[in-house]
């Protein structure tokens, strides 16, 4: 059985190190992004207990301030933060060659133990050291080479990566860095509105904007008793399941009975799901204006069903002041169903609960409207008065992660 030379491993307190990743390019407003990632941090970790959260030299730093913290549950929800690309459980140290040798023997016992092969890779932040990084690296690789017997080294494909990182405060050891979810922290680029169906579309696109920066605030159109409380739940059950990477957001359902009715009483049924869309997209505006956000989001993909071809979506566009952002328009099926996979929203989305729109859908769907026959249609109908009614009836559920 493999050993190493007369050691006994002990038990250390860790810290987590966080390392940014396009928010290291940006320039005066760096601090921004960073404040934000750092705000995030602290509200996802209150469940798990008291952490000191800092930044230095494009490295977050996690410190846990009593024994009672729980790092397990602390690491799994960092691994979902956005603006994070990599993060590792890692030992501090003095900064002496022989303190960071002991270290990488004793935190990192068991994965070098595991392993057949391995590396050491050193990054010198602090100058002040007195080896260069490869001179560390060489240091630390031939005194694990000769502690444990079974290890030989391998520079290209190794079982674990010994890193050693010299910076302001003092040295760090880690193993293999577990990649993080990217992108920029949630809320730098602004508060937005999502159109959320009970699809597999439309919760892809909001985590892919809320991957871009944005903080989200959810729509969802419920025409009851057309569509189930059932599947009421389903969109509320997946707005909760991309709370990881989004946080806590509001879901607004929409009482859209009435005006599908009237829609079905009043005008052409090919241009039914188009119309339908554009008071969508007018209640959807007006949500965002009262909650201070700046633009919609939906998940439309070209080409995708009928009210998603150029000529459709320009109408359904044109009732909007606002910026609509659509993700996966260029994605085909197989693309977004590989995210929505990622993400723990597939098996949900595909539950046999109809939405309002496939509900109502008709027969032979224009996909080439015009204007002139849709501002027709639209004349019969008393819009504002319609558009009022289903503002005062919704209701706001507010999702989190559990």
């Amino acid at each position: 059985m493999a050993h190493m030379k007369n050691y006994t491993p002990p038990v250390g307190d860790e810290i987590i190190l966080m390392k940014m990743g396009e928010m290291v390019l940006k320039g005066l407003n760096r601090h921004h992004f960073e404040d934000r990632l750092m705000s995030n941090a602290r509200r996802r970790l209150q469940r798990y207990g008291k952490f000191r959260i800092y930044s230095r030299q494009s490295i977050t730093y996690v410190e846990p301030q009593s024994l009672d913290c729980d790092m397990d549950g602390a690491f799994e929800t960092l691994k979902n933060l956005f603006g994070v690309v990599g993060l590792s459980r890692a030992k501090a140290c003095d900064k002496t060659p022989e303190a960071i040798l002991e270290t990488a023997k004793t935190y990192l016992y068991d994965d070098l133990m595991e392993a057949e092969t391995f590396k050491v890779e050193s990054k010198r932040s602090d100058k002040s050291f007195p080896m260069s990084s490869i001179q560390l690296s060489q240091f630390v690789g031939g005194e694990l080479d000769e502690a444990f017997e079974h290890l030989r080294a391998d520079m290209h494909t190794p079982d674990v990566v010994v890193h050693v990182e010299v910076r302001d405060f003092a040295a760090y050891v880690h193993a293999n860095t577990t990649p993080g979810a990217g992108g920029l922290p949630v809320g730098v680029g602004g508060r937005a509105v999502s159109l959320l169906s009970g699809g597999i579309d439309s919760p892809v696109a909001s985590w892919m904007m809320a991957k871009r920066g944005l903080a989200l605030e959810m729509v969802h159109f419920f025409s009851y008793p057309y569509t189930s409380p059932e599947a009421k739940d389903k969109v509320l059950e997946l707005a909760r399941l991309i709370t990881p990477w989004c946080g806590r957001m509001t879901v607004h359902v929409v009482p859209f009975t009435e005006i599908q009715e009237e829609l079905r009483r009043s005008c052409p049924e090919s241009l039914f799901t188009l119309l339908m869309r554009r008071f969508m997209m007018r209640i959807s505006e007006q949500v965002a204006l009262r909650v201070g956000a700046h633009a919609l989001v939906t998940g439309e993909s070209l080409g995708q069903v009928a009210s998603q071809t150029m000529e459709a979506m320009g109408v359904t566009n044109a009732v909007c002041t606002l910026p609509v952002f659509r993700p996966v328009i260029g994605m085909d099926k197989e693309e977004i169903i590989r995210i929505a996979r990622k993400i723990n929203t597939f098996e949900t989305s595909i539950l046999p609960y109809e939405d309002c729109c496939t509900v109502f859908t008709p027969r032979h769907p224009k996909t080439r409207p015009s204007m002139e026959e849709i501002l027709e249609a639209e004349s019969n109908l008393d819009m504002d008065a319609l558009i009022q009614r289903a503002m005062d009836g919704i209701e706001r559920v507010t999702v989190e992660w559990e």
